[in-house]
């Protein structure tokens, strides 16, 4: 299926979702995550009229960047390795993986103006997951306050990968409200507005409860060419 006919399904499940709790869908940030699609699929997403992009490696980005370099907002939604920072710092709009004090200052350090970054969260403190448990999080937070070249402009997760409707609302829940509770600190560096949760299989339920990007790939730029 093309990517503008699989798009059109996406925003109309943003309506509803966005219906269900009086919401606005312009409030909420569509990113395509093409790690695992070619550069022609990448092209056609743009083509369709979305407007960022996620790749979680730098190797893809790079490749996709020379095609279409600045058309996008790229967005680095993976781990993200210290020396792999100066190959994607003067591409990206967002890093979602800020998880360590090491790379903030990495990040820092290359940055030539601030980069807006999403601390992520291992909400439901899964092992396999990356991220900082929620207490971790403020404090880390707090800790980014000297380097002039980091903004934290929100909060990253990934839910348990599950069919369990109360189980995704509370990991989405209570990143929410993790966030409220950052926003109160009322730091300058740190507005902390935005939520990036919810992928594929669970976007709507995200949106429901507080999102403001989410991660699509399958749903929307899946079944490559």
């Amino acid at each position: 299926m093309k990517v503008a006919a699989k798009l059109e399904h996406i925003n109309e499940q943003i309506v509803g979702a966005c219906r269900t709790v009086n919401r606005k869908p312009d409030e909420i940030k569509v990113i395509a995550v093409t790690k695992y699609v070619s550069t022609e699929r990448a092209v056609e997403a743009v083509e369709a009229g979305i407007l960022n992009l996620g790749e979680n490696r730098d190797e893809g980005l790079l490749k996709k960047w020379e095609v279409l370099g600045d058309k996008p907002n790229w967005h680095f939604i993976g781990t993200l390795q210290t020396r792999k920072v100066k190959n994607i710092i003067d591409k990206v709009e967002y890093i979602h993986s800020l998880d360590r004090f090491s790379l903030a200052e990495e990040i820092n350090k290359r940055a030539v103006k601030p980069v807006k970054c999403l601390v992520q969260v291992n909400i439901s403190e899964e092992e396999s997951k990356h991220g900082l448990t929620p207490e971790e999080a403020i404090e880390f937070i707090k800790q980014l306050q000297p380097l002039e070249n980091i903004r934290v402009e929100g909060l990253m997760t990934m839910a348990p990968f599950t069919d369990d409707e109360n189980m995704l609302r509370n990991s989405f829940r209570g990143l929410r409200k993790l966030r409220d509770q950052i926003m109160e600190l009322q730091l300058d560096y740190a507005p902390c507005t935005e939520l990036s949760m919810g992928m594929s299989n669970d976007f709507a339920i995200a949106i429901e409860e507080g999102a403001t990007m989410v991660r699509i790939g399958t749903a929307l730029v899946g079944e490559d060419g």
